[in-house]
Order: structure tokens, then C-alpha cells, then sequence
């Protein structure tokens, strides 16, 4: 049975003819509106569904559509979409502040054992208690809807970052101190080395060092099966060493020793090793921290033995940063500690002296901008 052909009695003024025609024959207006256009110009013609999309090539029920939106809304409104039925959004303001408040509040006091929200928990709290203070467009609330909340917000209660409280109530003074130990080690480089008076040394340790063993063969990357190197997944664990490091701030010669603890013997032991090292007579100033070994009963039993020949000065509390040696530290973990497996603690203690060695064969000068001023010379040039 043929189609019954869609006709409209459509009437239009020269004013909305003449918008209608640009349109249709506008190179640069959206396509929609380029073809609803000349559809409702058809329509005004008395030409049927069927012959005008033939003649523009689209299927019928475009042409039935947009006879509907012309009946609905008239011809000029016709060319843009009509509201869609979408869902309404339920949350009311009161509700969105009701729930900010309840997630800047933690979790374990409102009686769950997390210690922050979760978007799943804090949905769920939501859900529970949120109609019961008058906010019921909370019943239904979705974890992606309280995650679209909470980030849309400047604060962001149910996250974390960790900062470090100042708790040295003389940082000031004692960071001014650092600072002249790395000046005056800046002064010693122009002057020759046979007439230094001092040495200044940056000193710490790197305890926890793993010797970590594999247990089975490390694999070779191989073409079309494996671009890298495969590590099988399990590993032996063989203990710990410690790192004791001391590096010259003039010179950039690191001492070091690899020892199995880092109590008050080992720390001892390393200041007797710069004191056979250095000439006698020569101040050796160590930057170091606040350890319980660098100033123990026995480090100090040590030190008045030996009147004016060290000076230890301790960077602030919590501001290791202020030790140029935890530069050097970072440039070993991520180099020769980076993936390492050995077989013994033997080995990895070889291999760590291996490396240092290596880097005192070329040492790399120590380099501090951070609240000193550059030379004098390098202000002139």
C-alpha cells in the first residue's frame, strides 16, 4: 500500500521567506539548519514528504520531524532542536552544602572506621542520613555525583598532603650557619691547597641499603617477543649495609665506608679515618645532622681528645635538606642502586665502592647557590 504524502499548509511572509532562503543557501551556517531550511521551504511550496527527500536525498522521517517542529513551534524556530526530555537535576543547594560540610568532616566521626571518605562511603552516608535532616533529593546519589561535587569545590576535604611542621624554634640562626660553612667552603677554593687552613665536609649516613638477591636468571630482550629486560618477580632478600659518606665541599673527593650498622663506633671510626687523611694542624669542619650518634657520650669522648682539630655543624631539625651529601645520595639511588640484584652483601658493598671510587677519579664540584651570594669575581665578570 503506497504512502499517504505529507503536505502542510504553510503560509510564510516575504521577512521569514527571505531569512529561511539565505540559510538554505548559506555555505557557512551549521548543516542542520542549512537543511531543515530548505525542507520547510518545500513544505511551503505544497510539495509532499516523499518528493523532497528525493530531491535532497534524505530519508522521509526527517522531512515528517521537522513538519512537527514547524506545527509546534512555527518556521523560524523550527530550524534549531527543540529542549530534550532530560532528567532534572535533583540536588538542591542546600543539599550540595549539607554534603560539603559532612565531607570536610573525617569519616571516624561520624562512626566508620576509614580514616577519610571514600566517593562510594560518603554516597552511601549520604543516602542514609541526608533525608533524614530534610535533604530526600539525597536518596539516590550516585558516587560520580559526589565526585563531581567535591570537585568542583577550592577545597578538597577528602584528600591529603602531608606537610612538615617547623619544630626547631632556632631554624633561622642554625640555617645561617649552614650557610657560612658552605661560604667559607666557596672562600677555601681560591686559595691554594697546601696553604687551606680547614676542610669543609658535608657528612651523612644512607642506612637500609638492600642486597637483593634473584632467583632465577635475569632475560635478555629478544626481537618480537620482548623489547626489555625480564626480571622474574620473586627475590631473596640478604640484609641491609649503611653508606657513610663525607663530601669534600671544596674539592668534590667523596670518603666513604660501608659498614654493617651506624651507631657511635662507626661514626667514630669515619672521624678517625679523616683524621689520618688530613694533615694535622688542619681544621676539619663536618655538616651533618642531628643523629644520636653525631652527638653521643662516646662522639663527644672522641672529639675532646682531639681540641680544635674538628668543628661539626648540625643543620636545622628536619632540614636534611640543607646537606649537600643528600644530593650525592639521590645521585646513587639513581644510579648504581637503581634495579640492583647481587648475590652477596659482599658484592654490593663492592660495587657501591666501585662506583664512588669512580666518581673521585673525576670528582664533580660541589655546587651551592641556595642563600649564599656568587663570588666576588663572578659579580665582576
Amino acid at each position: 500500500m503506497p504512502r499517504k504524502a505529507t503536505t502542510l499548509a504553510l503560509n510564510l511572509t516575504e521577512e521569514v521567506r527571505a531569512t529561511l532562503t539565505a540559510l538554505a543557501r548559506s555555505r557557512t551556517a551549521p548543516a542542520h539548519h542549512v537543511e531543515r531550511s530548505a525542507i520547510i521551504l518545500y513544505l511551503a511550496d505544497r510539495r509532499d514528504a516523499t518528493e523532497i527527500a528525493a530531491t535532497l536525498r534524505i530519508d522521509r522521517q526527517r522531512i515528517t520531524r521537522c513538519a512537527r517542529r514547524v506545527e509546534a513551534v512555527g518556521p523560524l524556530k523550527a530550524i534549531d532542536d527543540l529542549p530534550r526530555s532530560g532528567r532534572r537535576p535533583e540536588l538542591t543547594e542546600a543539599a550540595r552544602t549539607w554534603l560539603i560540610g559532612e565531607a570536610c568532616v573525617k569519616a571516624k566521626e561520624r562512626g566508620y572506621p576509614h580514616e577519610l571518605w571514600t566517593l562510594r562511603l560518603l554516597a552511601a552516608h549520604a543516602r542514609e542520613r541526608g533525608p533524614a535532616v530534610g535533604h530526600g533529593c539525597l536518596a539516590e546519589l550516585a558516587p560520580s555525583t559526589v565526585h563531581d561535587i567535591l570537585n568542583s569545590q577550592p577545597v578538597k576535604p577528602h584528600k591529603v598532603r602531608y606537610y612538615l611542621q617547623r619544630r626547631d624554634p632556632s631554624f633561622e640562626e642554625r640555617k645561617a650557619e649552614v650557610l657560612e660553612v658552605y661560604a667559607a667552603a666557596e672562600m677555601l677554593r681560591h686559595i691554594p691547597e697546601a696553604d687551606r687552613p680547614a676542610v669543609v665536609l658535608s657528612y651523612d649516613e644512607k642506612p637500609g641499603i638492600q642486597a637483593i638477591a634473584t632467583t632465577a636468571p635475569d632475560l635478555g630482550p629478544k626481537p618480537g617477543r620482548h623489547s626489555t629486560v625480564q626480571r622474574d618477580h620473586e627475590y631473596k632478600r640478604l640484609g641491609t649495609l649503611t653508606l657513610s659518606a663525607a663530601v669534600d665541599l671544596v674539592s668534590g673527593f667523596v670518603h666513604h665506608v660501608v659498614t654493617q650498622r651506624h651507631r657511635s663506633r662507626e661514626f667514630v671510626a669515619f672521624l678517625e679515618r679523616l683524621d689520618a687523611h688530613y694533615p694535622g694542624g688542619m681544621l676539619i669542619c663536618l655538616l651533618l645532622d642531628n643523629h644520636s650518634a653525631h652527638c653521643s657520650r662516646e662522639t663527644k669522648r672522641f672529639l675532646a681528645s682531639k681540641p680544635g682539630r674538628f668543628e661539626l655543624v648540625f643543620t636545622p631539625t628536619h632540614a636534611s635538606w640543607l646537606n649537600y651529601v643528600e644530593t650525592f645520595f639521590s645521585k646513587v639511588a639513581r644510579s648504581v642502586l637503581r634495579r640492583i640484584r647481587v648475590a652477596s652483601k659482599a658484592e654490593l658493598a663492592d660495587r657501591i665502592r666501585h662506583y664512588i671510587d669512580a666518581c673521585n677519579a673525576t670528582p664533580a664540584l660541589p655546587n651551592w647557590r641556595y642563600g649564599i651570594s656568587p663570588p666576588a669575581q663572578a659579580r665582576a665578570a
